[in-house]
């Protein structure tokens, strides 16, 4: 839709090219779509054919078709008025401005219904837009006129008409005030008809706009035509803070949105039973909140900061027996009984098609290191390499008599055995690789040292002259 008033020359059904990037927000404000704006009744022509056209913020008029002028959503024409003439923006044709026509109680006979002249052109566009950037001026001067006076009034917004002869004044007030003098200060002083119109805190929010809690534009400003009645009954039926910085709009009063899921909350409160209190056996329980769309009701005692919640089967189970005389257990025990039951009934892992699974292992703690495989037992060797007894002195009776083991892999050499000590009760006696010569015990004060068997260097070890053999007074070698 062609906008005329952000500066980029788009005055088509085209649109302006901005891709709804409008800065002054005309080509999305109060916009609508009429999905039957090319049928009409069979009775009709579209010289009988009424439009609705839309001026500056929301304010809307309903203008006849005499001419039978080719037409679209969108375009912007010269309208006919009290006096003068006006330009607006087409917004609904057809049969769906009829509708609008009964919905607004619109009674006037077609004879009544003011004329559309013609398309706007390029000139009544640049004439329009040039009294719209003088609008401003004229508020703040208008203030400060209203300030002098003494006038307990606020001036909200000016529209001036296309022709420039008159022009609308909305100002809010909350009683009635003399603005005689005014009116003849403000034609003096601008040299227009004035138009004084009233309005309310709602109406002067949706012709400013702006943006919303919700970071949204407000609804008032973008579609909402229709405002209703909005009273904090609203707020407590939908368990919201009673705070009016919370619940309050831009315009000072409730917000429009909280009508909007109102009924939504209403049909979920048909369920729930009307109590504020229970009687139990360890007192009075009273109602502290209720979460609508989980079916929760959250009692306490008035000596415990503790709340117990309960569903509304449970809720109208009490009220029962409290009908029947019947005195129920205390809250608490009521609650660890439900918390054992679903504890009872909790299930791991259920899949898709509601089958229960047993419970995986887990996994997580599974060591990072490979598992060693397991060989297989060698035939040659009489089975795993070093794993019995058996197995080892058969591997010692298959070497050679006296063969030794290379330089750095010999074996600890055991103790001698103490007095007293059990002999060795094996029917085999081991085989000794080499003959060697008894070392005696040890003898040196080192308490670390307590036995032979301490292994020593290789290169000691395996000298068969060792200086363990020679006699003291043995001389050195020649």
């Amino acid at each position: 839709m062609g906008c005329g008033s952000c500066g980029s020359g788009g005055c088509s059904t085209g649109g302006c090219g901005q891709k709804g990037g409008c800065a002054t927000g005309g080509c999305n404000k109060l916009n609508t779509f009429d999905w039957l704006r090319n049928m009409l009744p069979p009775d009709r022509t579209e010289v009988d054919n009424v439009y609705e056209v839309r001026f500056k913020n929301t304010r809307k008029a309903f203008y006849r078709n005499v001419n039978g002028l080719r037409l679209y959503n969108g375009d912007h024409v010269i309208v006919e008025s009290d006096r003068g003439y006006d330009l607006g923006q087409l917004s609904l044709g057809g049969v769906m401005a009829e509708l609008q026509m009964r919905k607004k109680g619109f009674k006037k006979k077609a004879d009544d219904i003011p004329r559309i002249y013609r398309k706007a052109n390029e000139t009544d566009l640049e004439l329009l837009q040039d009294l719209r950037s003088r609008e401003m001026k004229i508020v703040t001067k208008g203030r400060t006129i209203i300030r002098d006076l003494k006038l307990e009034m606020k001036l909200s917004d000016v529209e001036y008409q296309a022709d420039g002869t008159k022009g609308i004044f909305y100002y809010i007030a909350d009683h009635r005030v003399d603005f005689r003098e005014l009116i003849k200060m403000l034609a003096r002083e601008f040299r227009v008809r004035v138009e004084m119109k009233q309005i309310g805190l709602r109406h002067e929010a949706a012709l400013l706009g702006g943006i919303g809690a919700c970071g949204r534009e407000l609804c008032c400003s973008t579609w909402l035509t229709d405002f209703k009645t909005v009273s904090t009954a609203a707020a407590r039926y939908q368990n919201l803070s009673l705070n009016p910085m919370k619940i309050s709009g831009l315009c000072g009063r409730l917000k429009c949105c909280l009508n909007f899921e109102l009924d939504s909350y209403m049909d979920a409160l048909k369920d729930f039973p009307k109590v504020e209190k229970l009687q139990t056996g360890k007192g009075i329980a009273f109602l502290q909140k209720t979460d609508i769309f989980k079916g929760v009701m959250w009692f306490s005692y008035p000596d415990e900061t503790s709340w117990y919640p309960l569903n509304t089967e449970e809720v109208k189970d009490l009220l029962e027996k409290n009908k029947r005389g019947e005195t129920p257990e205390s809250l608490a025990v009521l609650q660890n009984e439900k918390n054992i039951q679903e504890a009872a009934k909790t299930i791991d892992y259920v899949d898709v098609v509601g089958t229960h699974l047993p419970e995986m292992p887990d996994r997580s703690r599974r060591s990072n290191k490979k598992r060693r495989k397991k060989r297989p037992p060698n035939p040659q060797s009489g089975g795993n390499r070093g794993s019995s007894r058996e197995a080892r002195e058969t591997r010692e009776d298959k070497k050679p008599q006296g063969a030794g083991r290379s330089k750095g892999q010999g074996r600890r050499s055991n103790p001698p055995k103490k007095e007293g000590q059990a002999a060795q009760t094996d029917k085999t006696p081991k085989p000794q690789a080499r003959e060697t010569a008894e070392k005696p015990a040890n003898t040196s004060n080192n308490p670390r040292r307590k036995s032979s068997s301490r292994r020593r260097p290789p290169n000691r070890r395996n000298k068969p002259n060792s200086g363990a053999n020679k006699s003291p007074d043995a001389g050195p070698k020649s």
